[in-house]
Protein backbone atom coordinates (compact mmCIF):
# COMPACT_ATOMS: atom_id res chain seq x y z
CA UNK A 1 0.00 0.00 0.00
CA UNK A 2 1.89 3.05 -1.03
CA UNK A 3 1.32 5.88 1.66
CA UNK A 4 0.52 9.07 -0.20
CA UNK A 5 0.94 12.69 1.26
CA UNK A 6 -1.12 15.09 0.41
CA UNK A 7 1.43 18.73 -0.67
CA UNK A 8 -1.73 20.64 -2.56
CA UNK A 9 -0.76 23.78 -0.65
CA UNK A 10 2.12 26.44 -1.73
CA UNK A 11 3.22 26.36 2.13
CA UNK A 12 3.51 21.99 2.34
CA UNK A 13 5.13 22.45 -1.12
CA UNK A 14 7.67 24.10 0.08
CA UNK A 15 7.84 22.07 3.57
CA UNK A 16 10.13 19.52 0.91
CA UNK A 17 14.24 19.71 1.38
CA UNK A 18 16.59 18.38 -1.31
CA UNK A 19 19.02 17.61 1.49
CA UNK A 20 16.48 15.65 3.11
CA UNK A 21 13.64 14.51 1.28
CA UNK A 22 15.33 14.40 -2.61
CA UNK A 23 13.19 17.09 -3.61
CA UNK A 24 12.69 20.71 -3.91
CA UNK A 25 10.21 22.76 -5.46
CA UNK A 26 11.42 26.28 -6.73
CA UNK A 27 8.83 28.40 -6.94
CA UNK A 28 9.03 30.83 -10.09
CA UNK A 29 12.13 30.18 -10.80
CA UNK A 30 11.61 30.50 -14.65
CA UNK A 31 10.74 34.48 -15.56
CA UNK A 32 7.71 34.86 -18.08
CA UNK A 33 10.47 36.05 -20.46
CA UNK A 34 12.33 32.35 -20.00
CA UNK A 35 9.06 30.73 -20.24
CA UNK A 36 7.55 32.23 -23.26
CA UNK A 37 10.99 32.18 -25.15
CA UNK A 38 11.31 28.22 -24.29
CA UNK A 39 7.38 27.50 -24.98
CA UNK A 40 8.37 29.05 -28.72
CA UNK A 41 11.67 27.27 -29.67
CA UNK A 42 10.23 23.85 -27.77
CA UNK A 43 6.73 23.75 -29.70
CA UNK A 44 9.36 24.80 -33.46
CA UNK A 45 11.07 21.59 -32.11
CA UNK A 46 8.54 19.10 -30.97
CA UNK A 47 6.35 19.68 -33.82
CA UNK A 48 3.49 17.65 -32.70
CA UNK A 49 5.55 14.52 -31.26
CA UNK A 50 5.19 14.21 -27.11
CA UNK A 51 9.15 15.03 -26.97
CA UNK A 52 12.22 15.68 -28.18
CA UNK A 53 15.85 15.40 -26.89
CA UNK A 54 17.70 18.60 -26.40
CA UNK A 55 20.80 18.96 -28.43
CA UNK A 56 22.11 22.74 -29.48
CA UNK A 57 19.62 25.63 -30.75
CA UNK A 58 17.52 28.27 -28.20
CA UNK A 59 16.85 25.87 -25.45
CA UNK A 60 20.30 24.44 -25.01
CA UNK A 61 21.68 28.17 -24.74
CA UNK A 62 18.99 28.79 -21.93
CA UNK A 63 19.51 25.80 -19.90
CA UNK A 64 23.70 26.49 -19.97
CA UNK A 65 23.81 30.39 -19.66
CA UNK A 66 25.74 30.64 -16.11
CA UNK A 67 23.63 33.23 -15.16
CA UNK A 68 19.95 32.04 -16.21
CA UNK A 69 17.68 30.02 -14.60
CA UNK A 70 18.47 26.97 -14.00
CA UNK A 71 22.71 26.69 -13.93
CA UNK A 72 22.43 28.41 -10.87
CA UNK A 73 20.16 26.42 -9.17
CA UNK A 74 22.73 23.09 -10.59
CA UNK A 75 25.47 25.07 -8.91
CA UNK A 76 23.93 25.81 -5.38
CA UNK A 77 23.60 21.46 -5.46
CA UNK A 78 26.54 20.05 -7.31
CA UNK A 79 28.94 23.28 -6.82
CA UNK A 80 30.74 25.28 -9.53
CA UNK A 81 31.56 22.28 -12.09
CA UNK A 82 27.88 21.24 -12.42
CA UNK A 83 27.24 20.92 -16.25
CA UNK A 84 23.61 19.77 -18.01
CA UNK A 85 24.36 16.49 -19.44
CA UNK A 86 21.43 15.82 -20.52
CA UNK A 87 17.95 17.08 -21.41
CA UNK A 88 14.82 16.23 -22.95
CA UNK A 89 11.26 18.43 -23.44
CA UNK A 90 8.45 16.19 -22.83
CA UNK A 91 4.32 17.53 -24.25
CA UNK A 92 1.79 15.11 -22.67
CA UNK A 93 -1.95 16.33 -24.32
CA UNK A 94 -5.14 14.25 -24.80
CA UNK A 95 -3.58 13.12 -27.86
CA UNK A 96 0.12 12.24 -26.51
CA UNK A 97 -0.80 10.96 -23.42
CA UNK A 98 0.97 7.90 -21.06
CA UNK A 99 1.53 6.95 -18.37
CA UNK A 100 5.68 6.05 -16.45
CA UNK A 101 5.19 2.88 -13.67
CA UNK A 102 7.51 3.38 -10.45
CA UNK A 103 11.10 3.47 -11.68
CA UNK A 104 14.78 4.62 -11.08
CA UNK A 105 16.48 6.38 -13.76
CA UNK A 106 19.31 4.37 -14.79
CA UNK A 107 21.59 5.56 -17.33
CA UNK A 108 23.02 8.30 -19.02
CA UNK A 109 23.83 9.64 -22.25
CA UNK A 110 26.83 9.61 -23.77
CA UNK A 111 28.65 10.31 -27.35
CA UNK A 112 29.91 7.14 -28.54
CA UNK A 113 29.91 3.68 -27.28
CA UNK A 114 32.83 2.56 -25.36
CA UNK A 115 33.33 -0.44 -23.52
CA UNK A 116 34.52 0.43 -20.23
CA UNK A 117 34.56 -1.96 -17.09
CA UNK A 118 31.29 -1.06 -14.53
CA UNK A 119 29.52 0.23 -17.54
CA UNK A 120 26.29 -1.34 -19.23
CA UNK A 121 23.87 -2.99 -20.55
CA UNK A 122 24.11 -0.46 -23.42
CA UNK A 123 21.04 0.71 -25.30
CA UNK A 124 20.00 3.49 -28.28
CA UNK A 125 17.18 5.76 -27.43
CA UNK A 126 16.46 8.64 -30.13
CA UNK A 127 20.11 7.79 -32.18
CA UNK A 128 21.61 8.10 -29.00
CA UNK A 129 24.11 6.22 -27.20
CA UNK A 130 22.93 5.12 -22.92
CA UNK A 131 24.83 3.24 -20.73
CA UNK A 132 24.02 2.35 -16.98
CA UNK A 133 26.83 3.60 -15.22
CA UNK A 134 28.10 2.81 -11.68
CA UNK A 135 25.39 3.74 -9.28
CA UNK A 136 27.23 6.36 -7.51
CA UNK A 137 27.46 8.45 -10.24
CA UNK A 138 23.79 8.50 -10.79
CA UNK A 139 24.07 9.30 -7.03
CA UNK A 140 25.86 12.36 -7.57
CA UNK A 141 23.76 13.66 -10.02
CA UNK A 142 20.53 16.09 -10.27
CA UNK A 143 17.57 16.78 -12.40
CA UNK A 144 15.44 19.52 -12.66
CA UNK A 145 12.03 19.82 -13.95
CA UNK A 146 11.18 23.25 -15.63
CA UNK A 147 7.64 23.34 -15.98
CA UNK A 148 6.53 25.46 -19.48
CA UNK A 149 2.62 25.03 -18.30
CA UNK A 150 0.21 24.45 -14.76
CA UNK A 151 0.47 21.03 -13.59
CA UNK A 152 -2.64 20.34 -10.97
CA UNK A 153 -3.53 17.13 -9.79
CA UNK A 154 -5.61 16.33 -12.94
CA UNK A 155 -2.18 17.15 -15.63
CA UNK A 156 -0.21 13.97 -14.52
CA UNK A 157 2.32 15.50 -11.67
CA UNK A 158 5.27 13.67 -11.15
CA UNK A 159 5.32 11.48 -8.41
CA UNK A 160 8.35 10.92 -6.12
CA UNK A 161 8.92 8.38 -3.24
CA UNK A 162 10.55 10.57 -0.40
CA UNK A 163 14.12 9.79 0.45
CA UNK A 164 14.20 7.08 -2.12
CA UNK A 165 17.25 8.24 -3.60
CA UNK A 166 18.96 6.83 -0.20
CA UNK A 167 17.82 3.08 -1.45
CA UNK A 168 20.84 2.76 -3.85
CA UNK A 169 20.42 1.14 -6.96
CA UNK A 170 16.72 -1.15 -6.31
CA UNK A 171 15.68 -4.26 -8.68
CA UNK A 172 13.06 -3.51 -10.26
CA UNK A 173 11.23 -6.67 -8.52
CA UNK A 174 12.01 -4.50 -5.37
CA UNK A 175 10.79 -1.43 -5.94
CA UNK A 176 6.65 -1.65 -5.98
CA UNK A 177 8.22 -3.12 -1.67
CA UNK A 178 10.45 -0.30 -1.12
CA UNK A 179 7.87 2.32 -1.84
CA UNK A 180 4.92 0.75 0.32
CA UNK A 181 7.51 1.87 3.33
CA UNK A 182 7.72 5.43 2.21
CA UNK A 183 5.40 8.68 2.18
CA UNK A 184 5.12 9.67 -1.86
CA UNK A 185 3.87 13.07 -3.20
CA UNK A 186 2.60 14.68 -6.24
CA UNK A 187 4.68 17.52 -7.41
CA UNK A 188 2.29 19.99 -8.27
CA UNK A 189 3.74 22.94 -10.42
CA UNK A 190 2.95 26.62 -11.98
CA UNK A 191 4.09 27.83 -15.19
CA UNK A 192 7.61 29.09 -14.05
CA UNK A 193 8.19 26.84 -11.78
CA UNK A 194 11.33 24.40 -11.20
CA UNK A 195 11.50 21.24 -9.31
CA UNK A 196 15.20 19.67 -8.58
CA UNK A 197 15.46 15.96 -7.29
CA UNK A 198 17.81 13.70 -6.98
CA UNK A 199 18.63 11.94 -10.17
CA UNK A 200 17.85 7.95 -8.39
CA UNK A 201 14.92 9.08 -6.56
CA UNK A 202 11.93 6.42 -7.28
CA UNK A 203 9.24 8.22 -9.73
CA UNK A 204 6.50 7.77 -11.64
CA UNK A 205 3.71 9.60 -13.68
CA UNK A 206 -0.23 9.59 -14.36
CA UNK A 207 -1.67 9.60 -17.91
CA UNK A 208 -3.20 13.42 -17.76
CA UNK A 209 -6.92 13.54 -17.36
CA UNK A 210 -7.08 17.35 -17.99
CA UNK A 211 -7.15 18.56 -21.81
CA UNK A 212 -4.43 21.18 -21.10
CA UNK A 213 -1.07 20.67 -22.09
CA UNK A 214 1.81 19.61 -19.76
CA UNK A 215 4.92 20.61 -21.13
CA UNK A 216 8.02 20.42 -19.29
CA UNK A 217 11.89 20.63 -19.31
CA UNK A 218 13.98 18.10 -17.46
CA UNK A 219 17.51 18.41 -17.50
CA UNK A 220 19.98 16.00 -15.87
CA UNK A 221 23.17 17.72 -14.46
CA UNK A 222 26.42 16.37 -13.16
CA UNK A 223 29.63 17.81 -11.67
CA UNK A 224 31.68 14.47 -12.67
CA UNK A 225 33.85 13.27 -15.74
CA UNK A 226 33.62 10.03 -17.01
CA UNK A 227 36.21 7.69 -17.51
CA UNK A 228 38.47 6.90 -20.16
CA UNK A 229 36.94 7.43 -23.30
CA UNK A 230 33.99 7.98 -22.44
CA UNK A 231 32.43 11.59 -23.22
CA UNK A 232 29.04 12.80 -22.18
CA UNK A 233 26.42 13.70 -24.70
CA UNK A 234 25.32 17.02 -23.25
CA UNK A 235 22.71 19.30 -24.60
CA UNK A 236 25.27 21.60 -26.63
CA UNK A 237 24.51 25.47 -26.56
Amino acid sequence: MVKEVSLQSPLDLAGLQFARDGAQLHPQLLTVQNVASLRASGDSLLCGKPGARIVGGEIARIISKPDGALMPLAMQLLGPAARAVRAILFDKTEGANWSVAWHQDRTIAVRDRREVAGYGPWSVKDGAHHVEPPYDLMRDMVTVRAHLDDCGEDNAPLMIALDSHRLGRLPAREIADAISQLPTARCLARAGDVWAYATPIVHASERTRSTARRRVLQVDFSARGLPEALEWLGVGG
